[in-house]
């Protein structure tokens, strides 16, 4: 047996292997493909992206020709290069530089020399085309918006860099890439798949025809067509409603997870970074560190959320049992909570049970019912993480999971952040009870506080907030129509919706009622400090405030968020019933806060922290309904940058 078994052995090895030599010099010829690389040129047919459209099918994004001047710097022959370089309005030293990047990339491979030429720069260089061997066109598609707004959803697309090509096969020098958005977020749907064709070329380097009659040449695919979930009135009229204001609206169908709208304030066209002056525009937008156009609030900005937190301060406080519907406490337009310990009120005070203590917005009740629910454990920490762990089955303290490349997951305190900030100190509900009304260390972002409210109005569940609503032929992640349900109990969110029905009716928000529309909300003042120039600064309150509608069978569900905007019933409550009724209703009959909102203006408010005079600040027009400023950067201080890809 041994006598045979390594014969046999041997003899299947050498039978692999002339098989296997076989196979890729007769059947196979890629390896030959590869030898005559040095007479083949390689065409990209770049397909067009796919079409971006709202929820209702209203295109907002196409596509337009676009021209760019590829470079082979093996093939560049003697040429003239002042006439070159006058022809595309360039420097020498532009020239130069170029032709050397491209040279490290590859010597036989194409680059971009030049991108997204216009049509008269197009047919100018064409027509001069053969007097500049190894330059040739390459047509590609660019965006073209449809629209004046939505820049911070869509994103962009930009030339892909060094680390991209290396990580990624797909992606040559000079490709095009989305950035942001769901350019980004969906760019292996939008993008398609490039064509390729291999030119034979003979000794004198003139094209020949196709190599192997086209056997290794592959037809472009055009990117898949999809359907935003986001509404194109609604997000266009969010965006006019806080031009010179700065902020976010986040606008959520709960019985879908759909994201209607999506603001970001200060905006900018989304037409501006498209073509040569893309680079331009990109860098003054970029140092704008004043308004921050490119920073998208509703996602990425962390704030205390003030009153509407009382909201889930409430719930809590119910489902554990600390409290019930009748509890009492009695206000004195504050609450004594330690000696010299004093939080003011701006409710009528009195005697405050949980309904009037919703609509009046009193922090003695819920400061008192926060510190109830602690103390309930009579262990500080474990009633703490008690308490915590309710808060994150709203979705609170980690990254949301939706379908957008940015955010950041704010912050729900726990035992362990406690233990860091009173090290060997025996801290109690008292020391933490800012945490009741939103303020201590509570942070959310405004996607947050639209998905939390948009739980309440599901009673007790939600969807992961998403904004694709259709791809062409496939269908979207699963994770987005499957419910999320908190740990608080469905019957203790009737009298938290009856006393947010109230708020409109007679509490803090009673004048902003619509008619005919049932709207739960809650407003809320957000206390605003910051460092400027090693300085402890107050600035104006944040406004803020919480809604759905209707009452029951709701439709919509929002955050609006304004920065230095007072008090909530003041910016952010007008332009939040607003958006219900422009919404619900498709029209406006409150013209009065109409009128109010547009024309108002935040702005003087955000120069009076200008390092520079307003006036001698440089201006760039980004969109036409504002203007975007351009300053010296004030020292603030910044907390550590927490973003990361969700």
């Amino acid at each position: 047996m041994r006598k045979v078994l390594l014969p046999t052995i041997i003899f299947i090895g050498a039978l692999l292997l002339v098989l296997r030599l076989f196979y890729l010099q007769v059947i196979n010829d890629t390896f030959k493909l590869k030898s005559d690389y040095n007479a083949i040129k390689i065409n990209y047919d770049y397909p067009e992206r796919g079409y971006i459209y709202d929820r209702n099918g209203v295109l907002l994004v196409a596509n337009q020709p676009s021209y760019d001047i590829m470079v082979i710097p093996k093939y560049i022959k003697e040429l003239d290069t002042t006439e070159f370089c006058s022809l595309l309005n360039i420097t020498k030293e532009d020239f130069l530089k170029t032709i050397a990047k491209a040279k490290v990339y590859s010597p036989r491979l194409p680059s971009v020399f030049l991108p997204q030429l216009n049509k008269k720069e197009y047919a100018a260089f064409q027509e001069k085309q053969r007097k500049f061997e190894g330059f040739y066109i390459q047509k590609r598609a660019l965006r073209d918006y449809q629209v004046a707004y939505g820049a911070n959803v869509f994103g962009g697309i930009t030339q892909v860099n060094e680390k991209i090509i290396a990580g990624n096969k797909y992606y040559n020098s000079g490709d095009l890439i989305g950035k942001q958005g769901v350019e980004e977020s969906y760019e292996e749907v939008l993008r398609g798949v490039k064509g390729v064709k291999y030119i034979q070329k003979d000794k004198f380097n003139r094209e020949i025809g196709s190599y192997k009659d086209g056997k290794y040449d592959t037809i472009a695919k055009q990117g898949k067509d999809i359907n935003l979930s986001i509404d194109a009135e609604l997000q266009k009229y969010g965006e006019e409603l806080m031009v010179n204001k700065r902020g976010g609206i986040v606008a959520i169908d709960p019985k879908t997870g759909e994201i209607l709208a999506l603001v970001t304030a200060p905006s900018y066209d989304p037409a501006i970074l498209v073509g040569r002056q893309r680079s331009r525009n990109y860098t003054m937008l970029f140092h704008d560190s004043i308004a921050k156009p490119l920073y998208d609030r509703g996602l990425m900005a962390e704030y205390t959320p003030g009153s509407p937190f009382k909201i889930l301060t409430g719930l809590v406080a119910l489902q554990e049992g600390a409290i019930d519907e009748s509890t009492t406490f009695f206000c004195h337009h504050g609450f004594s909570y330690a000696p010299g310990r004093f939080m003011k009120c701006h409710c009528h005070g009195g005697a405050m049970q949980f309904h009037k203590g919703i609509y009046e917005s009193c922090n003695t009740f819920f400061s008192s019912s926060y510190m109830k629910t602690i103390d309930k454990f009579n262990n500080p920490p474990k009633g703490v993480d008690v308490w915590s762990n309710h808060l994150k089955s709203f979705g609170l303290g980690k990254f949301m999971g939706y379908d957008l490349p940015i955010g950041r997951k704010g912050s729900i305190p726990t035992s362990k952040t406690y233990k860091k900030m009173y090290p060997g100190w025996d801290w109690s509900s008292k020391t933490i009870v800012s945490n009741a009304i939103g303020q201590g260390e509570v942070l959310m972002t405004p996607i947050q506080l639209a998905n939390m409210i948009a739980a309440v109005a599901n009673r007790g569940y939600y969807y992961t907030p998403h904004i694709i609503k259709k791809i062409e032929g496939q269908k979207i992640d699963k994770k987005f129509t499957t419910k999320h349900f908190t740990t608080i109990n469905k019957k203790y969110f009737e009298p938290m919706i009856s006393g947010l029905f109230d708020v409109y009716n007679l509490g803090t928000a009673h004048g902003l009622n619509v008619e005919g529309i049932d709207i739960c909300g809650k407003t809320g003042t957000a206390e605003n400090y910051a460092k400027i120039n090693g300085k402890r600064v107050k600035l104006q309150d944040h406004s803020i405030f919480v809604a759905f509608a209707p009452k029951d069978n709701p439709k919509i569900a929002i955050a609006v968020f304004v920065e230095n905007g007072y008090w909530g019933a003041r910016w952010a409550g007008p332009i939040t019933s607003l958006m219900i009724e422009k919404y619900v209703k498709k029209k406006i009959t409150r013209k009065d806060l109409e009128k109010r909102m547009l024309e108002g203006s935040l702005q003087g408010e955000y120069n009076k922290y200008l390092v520079n005079k307003p006036e001698t600040d440089t201006l760039i027009n980004v969109k036409a309904t504002t203007n975007v400023k351009v300053a010296s950067p004030l020292k603030l201080e910044i907390k550590k940058d927490t973003t990361k890809k969700l």
